[in-house]
């Protein structure tokens, strides 16, 4: 049994006076499956980036294997796969590289493929397949699900359940139940590491939580009820002291008063005592406060119509054609493998010139709100986001403020956020604008699992029309009326 090590780290962007790691102490086995879950902006790809040795740091790390990172940048995606796989993985064998593929799905053709002619998926895949064929290296996947669709996120945590021996983050919670032994959790003041999957792991908090709550409730009253007797007790004391005054027998009411004062000492350690004990409690409650949407009421039941609809590239339908109608209230999801023409049909909708079969029809005066996939491009205030999107900036920033934004954050340039936090930027940006129908193009990628539970309970009490391409199977159980499969 070999141990990665941890004692005492602590690390500090130089941007920032505020610690992202303070002391912190934890150890894991090299044999463990670990999911590394936490919210967007706390630090999960600062650690495996300290683990790598990304960054100078306090403390010590201590480690018997060599760690390898996921995804490996790419600069060069005009050579072939073949190539790419030798740049990030030079020692493995021909066997090892075709074995892991096979494990994964891929095609051996797709090693005489330029990379960049891969899909996303096969992409993600390769990828993966590199960083397993070194047995001697020690895995740190970061998101690998995003953009991969169903299918290939159920091969993926196979594959992964047969390995042993890497950090996987990831906010995909039946993802990280299909494949992982144990979690580390950031948690809002601690990091603890449990076994378990994440179902385990979250029953196992919540339980705690709640068992805190308790005794927070406990020790509040008691802590009231003490600091009453206390005064009571130090009032008595004052009086009696004050009786001496012409008193014939001093002696008695001084031990009176000592008595009572004594008592009053002793109720107030037994205050602070509780005021100690209850400040080590609830430390890590994760309070999500409730979203609000204001969808607009359309005059038609029918919104969207489209009949055998295909987007054409070069000539050719990418996918089947497509029939489907989009009624009030209903929460559409779109379902097929990535390249299967999902954003495309999307796109569509928007007035994007893309060529297709069939009619694409939407009512006239529909407004619809849009969030895309990509949000890396974001830069610059969020002041200047709202006004150039016309949007109302005390609402935009509030609804930033419950999904988990610090007020310095609100300061920030938008270069400088983690990919979950830009992606919040987009879906805050659509809840504050009224429309007929929202078209969410994979929405939850990079965010983190409280706020997709908080995006669940806002769909659930609102009841918004929506069009969504979404691969996490649990949000889409939770909120879909329809799955129309490509």
């Amino acid at each position: 049994m070999a141990m990665i090590s941890i004692e005492n780290l602590t690390f500090s962007y130089p941007t920032s006076a505020d610690p992202v790691f303070d002391n912190v102490s934890f150890r894991i086995d090299t044999n463990w499956k670990l999911g590394f879950i936490g919210r967007n902006g706390k630090g999960k790809t600062t650690l495996l980036r300290l683990l790598l040795g990304s960054y100078p740091y306090r403390g010590k790390i201590e480690s018997p294997v060599e760690f390898i990172y996921f995804p490996h940048p790419v600069e060069d995606k005009t050579k072939s796969t073949t190539e790419i796989l030798r740049e990030i993985a030079p020692e493995a064998e021909e066997w090892q590289l075709r074995r892991e593929l096979s494990a994964l799905g891929v095609r051996e053709s797709a090693l005489l493929r330029p990379f960049a002619s891969l899909s996303g998926g096969e992409q993600t895949k390769v990828l993966l397949a590199a960083l397993f064929s070194e047995e001697s290296r020690f895995p740190l996947i970061d998101e690998p699900t995003n953009h991969l669709d169903a299918d290939a996120r159920s091969d993926v945590a196979a594959y992964l359940a047969r390995k042993k021996g890497f950090i996987l983050v990831s906010h995909d919670r039946r993802f990280l139940d299909g494949c992982v032994d144990h979690i580390l959790s950031l948690n809002r003041a601690t990091l603890e590491v449990q076994s378990g999957n994440y179902s385990s792991w979250q029953e196992n908090f919540e339980r705690r939580q709640k068992y805190e709550s308790t005794q927070n409730e406990r020790l509040h009253k008691d802590i009231a009820r003490l600091k009453t007797a206390a005064q009571r007790s130090s009032g008595w004391a004052d009086r009696v002291e004050a009786s001496k005054i012409g008193a014939a027998d001093k002696g008695f009411i001084g031990h009176k008063s000592a008595k009572m004062m004594k008592r009053a000492k002793s109720i107030q350690a037994r205050q602070q005592r509780a005021i100690k004990e209850k400040t080590t409690l609830l430390k890590d409650a994760e309070r999500t406060d409730a979203l609000k949407l204001r969808p607009l009421t359309y005059r038609r039941d029918l919104l969207v119509s489209l009949k055998g609809v295909a987007p054409v590239y070069s000539r050719s339908p990418i996918t089947s054609p497509v029939s489907l109608e989009i009624r009030a209230g209903e929460r559409v999801f779109l379902d097929g493998k990535n390249g299967s023409g999902k954003s495309s049909i999307l796109r569509l909708l928007l007035n994007h010139p893309i060529d297709h079969t069939g009619s694409v029809e939407i009512g006239s005066g529909l407004i619809i709100s849009y969030v895309p996939q990509s949000a890396s491009s974001l830069n610059g205030t969020l002041s200047a986001f709202a006004k150039e999107n016309r949007i109302d900036e005390s609402l935009f920033k509030t609804i930033l403020r419950k999904m988990d934004f610090s007020r310095p954050q609100l300061e920030k340039d938008m270069q400088d956020f983690s990919q979950g936090q830009k992606k919040k930027v987009l879906l805050a940006k659509s809840l504050c604008e009224q429309a007929h129908l929202y078209i969410w193009d994979e929405p939850l990628n990079y965010i983190d699992l409280y706020s997709r539970v908080q995006i669940e309970r806002l769909i659930a009490e609102f009841s918004p029309t929506m069009l969504l391409v979404e691969h996490d199977a649990a949000f889409r159980e939770a909120i879909a009326t329809k799955v129309i499969h490509l």
